[in-house]
């Protein structure tokens, strides 16, 4: 499970880093592109939260866990501001690109 959810978080940060890139120079951030984004980060989600209650985890997935639901939240703020066509704040994208990043390389060295 937690291999799968490396592999999903991994695609889903490509999409992340193109809509990031986009969202910090205030361009239009096209509609199919975030809601792909959102459901492969949602599907890593969810493998990682099934591979932590399988109870073979350790402590970084579960502290990756931690991360990758405050960058969940993050991106369903983002998203809000997508729906009303309005700037997304390029704090928010930031905190949570690095909360995902950080997430992402200690759910590595995790499962390593």
């Amino acid at each position: 499970m937690l291999v799968s959810s490396v592999i999903l978080f991994a695609i889903a940060a490509l999409g992340g880093l193109l809509l990031g890139v986009l969202g910090l120079r205030q361009r239009e951030l096209p509609m199919p592109l975030s809601l792909l984004h959102g459901a492969v980060a949602a599907a890593g989600l969810v493998t990682l939260i099934l591979g932590v209650l399988q109870g073979n985890a350790g402590t970084l997935p579960i502290i990756s866990l931690i991360l990758f639901l405050i960058a969940a939240l993050g991106g369903f703020v983002l998203f809000s501001f997508h729906l009303r066509r309005k700037p997304h704040p390029k704090g928010l994208i930031l905190i949570h690109a690095l909360a995902a990043v950080v997430a992402f390389i200690l759910l590595l060295f995790g499962i390593l």
